[in-house]
């Protein structure tokens, strides 16, 4: 479309908040999430929405689940007569593509409390010419065999990986993929399944990437 917007630029805005008992703190939440700058528009202030929503939930799930975690690790502390904890929950976001009128990247949230390590990541692909999410069908022609292709991708790349993979490995990639876990580099396109779906921490989220050009993938937008 001529005069649509083909990069979007933004700020980090700041997410910061504390939980305590008895003056003490029990959990603590930092992170950051974008915010479009300039002029604003249609387009910029539904982005803008979309993440100041996604803060609120993000702040209510703290609020809801982790604060009761982080209160009972307390009192157990406290019945041992051993160091307090201090629980963590941090959400960060990474801009992976911002050219040709497509704007994507991740949000990751980590939550540390004892020895507990739980990350889970989002990944968002918007086009700046409608101002709406991209699907993941956008990346390939009408009628392509995606999840197929997906899978057969991360099946090659674990196999010549190896590493600390589940022994059900197989049944569990089937299982967990999700069409919504992808988002844009410029390279192609990067897919990953969630923490624990194939393999224990270490692993951490595994991501896989198809190449523009390959397995049918292409940059949204562009006949192949």
């Amino acid at each position: 479309m001529k005069g649509s917007l083909q990069r979007l630029e933004t700020k980090p805005f700041p997410l910061e908040r504390e939980w305590t008992v008895d003056g003490v703190p029990v959990l603590r939440l930092t992170g950051t999430l974008p915010q479009p700058v300039g002029k604003p528009s249609r387009l910029t202030r539904r982005i803008q929405r979309f993440y100041q929503h996604q803060a609120r939930c993000y702040l209510r799930y703290c609020q809801r689940f982790l604060l009761p975690l982080a209160e009972e690790a307390h009192r157990a502390a406290l019945a041992a007569s051993t160091p307090l904890p201090l629980c963590t929950a941090q959400l960060r976001y990474e801009v992976t593509c911002n050219q040709g009128g497509v704007w994507s990247l991740y949000t990751e949230s980590r939550e540390v409390c004892g020895r507990d390590v739980t990350v889970l990541r989002r990944g968002d692909t918007w086009d700046l010419r409608t101002g709406f999410p991209l699907p993941l069908s956008a990346c390939f022609p009408r009628r392509w065999p995606v999840r197929k292709t997906l899978l057969a991708r991360a099946a090659e790349a674990i196999r010549a990986q190896g590493g600390p993979w589940r022994e059900d490995w197989q049944l569990s990639l089937r299982r967990s993929f999700n069409r919504e876990n992808f988002f844009l580099s410029p390279e192609g396109l990067r897919f990953f399944w969630q923490m624990y779906a194939l393999g224990g921490a270490e692993l951490g989220v595994p991501s896989f990437l198809l190449p523009y050009g390959e397995g049918g993938c292409r940059f949204p937008g562009e006949e192949t």
